[in-house]
């Protein structure tokens, strides 16, 4: 009896331990907790010296460095999620990373610790910048000498904060594991410890993502953690950098340009005055990108300067990148001179020279053949400009086709570093655009307006308005055009005994016929048209109006304008 129940007893065991092992082995296995641990590098998709960038709660595929202990970011990167105000030049002193402030421009060569800037020069004890790979790397403490923001390195990743709200911490109540995925099999970032404190991302039925202190970002299970509660962030305090001055006149900008294409243009200047009534600023077309190495042309005269000041209108030099190029057929280059810090500093200089020389009030840029390519070189020519003109007492005014399409000019930039910025609300059809339309119409003012000032402030905003029209001709498929000023519209106009009518859409007077087989077409300018545009700038508060140009305008006219500027 004994021996039966013996193997009875075996039996039952062996029976159990088959069960075990076919089926109860399982469902334990199911609910056993995994214990891989997570290969961060593999985790991350980093290798030696990378660092993975969590920014904010989530991360990005840019990758930074630790090198010595030093984090360093690519560049980049700051550009699109810091700031892109460093301007890098490669091929001066073999590669130059720089920073415009409003009184003056840090500058490092790449590899070295040291920097100078107008005010002094200072060493960091850290390299500033390297190259790695081909790309280029800043430091994060150089970074933050500028821009306002958070990072901690950890093991494999960086945490960056650039913005800081309110969010829901939790606290863990027993130890545990953060992991990839939900799931207990799923591998383990590492150990959680009981009483910590996590930033709950997203909650979930079982499971929650959550951010550990140390910005790992996975999943606790629900169970584990407790008491919710909202905490608020705050931006720490940022870097003190000098203040942007401006250099504002003291009531709205009524600016006349005047097209000066030699030194015996200047004599003008009286006719011009006698027309302008009202203008407080008179822009003499005087300077020209002549070479590819900074050189400009200058038409200008200290007489016709005292003339202007003697009538108690300040004198803004007009500098431009295309006169010089279409009259002589130069190949003259603005992405040439604008990319090379050499050539651009040699610019930047005869400019300020000739400034001073000459006793202007303002230097008014009227870069029209930037391209895309061309816009960053623009925007370090811009700010760097400005450090000198403002150190003259010299006001910096930048003309700007209008906005749309033409971001690259960086209106932000204009709006932090210049001192007015003038839209040339025209060109909406232009000469020998072979498209019939208007010159200016309303709403492309009034769309182009709002778009600057998206970026621009008002009291930094002028309008240029056009004292000219185009007539249009079609001759079956073939469009040619022809420029109509307002001096000699009317006198046009009575002499075809052209009619026209009002058109709502543009707010211009239109008028179209057909002579000898040929459509004729004209949007005019005139009183009504101007004054629509006038109120438009208004109503939004800018700082003021330009004209292209003197010579072109009617007593009627200048009336309207000068009632708008006084105002």
């Amino acid at each position: 009896m004994k021996k039966k129940l013996i193997v009875i007893v075996v039996a039952v065991v062996a029976i159990l331990l088959i069960a075990y092992f076919g089926v109860g082995r399982k469902v334990v296995d199911k609910y056993t907790y995994g214990t891989d641990v997570a290969n961060l590098e593999e985790y991350y998709g980093v290798s030696g010296d990378e660092l993975a960038v969590i920014l904010q709660d989530g991360k990005i595929g840019y990758k930074a460095l630790n090198k010595n202990g030093v984090c360093y970011f690519p560049k980049q990167l700051v550009d699109e999620y810091i700031g892109d105000g460093f301007f890098y030049d490669e091929e001066y002193n073999d590669g130059t990373l720089m920073f415009t402030v409003s009184d003056g421009t840090y500058e490092t060569v790449v590899g070295s610790s040291s920097y100078i800037y107008e005010r002094g020069a200072g060493d960091c004890n850290y390299t500033i910048a390297i190259v790695d790979g081909g790309n280029l790397y800043i430091a994060a403490d150089f970074v933050a000498r500028f821009y306002n923001f958070e990072y901690k390195v950890t093991d494999r990743h960086v945490q960056i904060y650039t913005e800081w709200s309110e969010y829901v911490q939790m606290e863990v109540s027993s130890d545990t594991q953060i992991r990839v995925a939900g799931g207990i099999k799923s591998e383990i970032l590492r150990e959680v410890k009981k009483g910590e404190m996590v930033e709950l991302l997203e909650e979930m039925e079982n499971w929650s993502k959550v951010k550990t202190s140390d910005s790992y970002i996975g999943y606790i299970e629900n169970k584990r953690m407790k008491n919710m509660g909202v905490m608020f962030e705050s931006a720490p305090i940022g870097p003190t950098l000098p203040e942007f001055s401006e250099l504002l006149l003291d009531k709205k900008v009524c600016l006349g340009f005047h097209s000066i294409a030699g030194v015996g243009g200047n004599d003008t200047i009286y006719a011009m005055l006698e027309e302008g009534k009202g203008i407080n600023v008179i822009a003499p077309t005087w300077f020209s990108l002549c070479d590819n190495m900074g050189g400009i042309t200058n038409f200008g005269t200290a007489n016709y300067v005292s003339t202007a000041h003697n009538n108690g209108i300040q004198v803004w030099g007009v500098v431009d990148d295309f006169n010089y190029k279409n009259e002589n057929g130069a190949d003259i280059s603005p992405y040439a001179i604008l990319s090379s810090t050499e050539s651009r500093r040699v610019l930047e200089s005869n400019i300020i020279n000739t400034a001073v020389s000459l006793g202007l009030d303002g230097i008014n840029l009227d870069f029209e053949l930037i391209t895309k390519d061309s816009g960053p070189y623009f925007a370090q020519f811009v700010k760097e400009l400005s450090v000198l003109t403002h150190a003259k007492g010299i006001i910096l005014s930048v003309d700007d086709y209008v906005p749309a399409g033409r971001e690259f000019y960086r209106f932000d930039v204009q709006g932090q570093y210049a001192d007015y910025v003038i839209m040339m609300g025209y060109d909406e059809h232009w000469h020998g655009s072979g498209t019939p339309g208007s010159v200016a119409s309303f709403d492309h003012v009034a769309n182009g307006l709002d778009k600057i000032l998206e970026n621009v402030p008002a009291r930094k905003v002028v309008n240029a308005l056009p004292f000219y029209t185009i007539v249009w001709k079609t001759d079956g498929g073939n469009v040619s055009d022809s420029y109509l000023t307002l001096s000699n519209q009317a006198d046009y106009i009575a002499r075809l005994g052209i009619t026209y009518t009002w058109d709502e859409k543009t707010c211009q007077n239109y008028a179209e016929w057909i002579s000898g087989g040929v459509t004729y077409q004209v949007w005019f300018e005139d009183e009504e048209s101007i004054g629509a545009k006038l109120n438009a700038m208004n109503s939004r508060e800018i700082a003021g109006v330009a004209v292209w140009r003197l010579g072109y305008g009617t007593p009627s006219v200048w009336n309207i304008v000068s009632l708008y500027a006084a105002n």
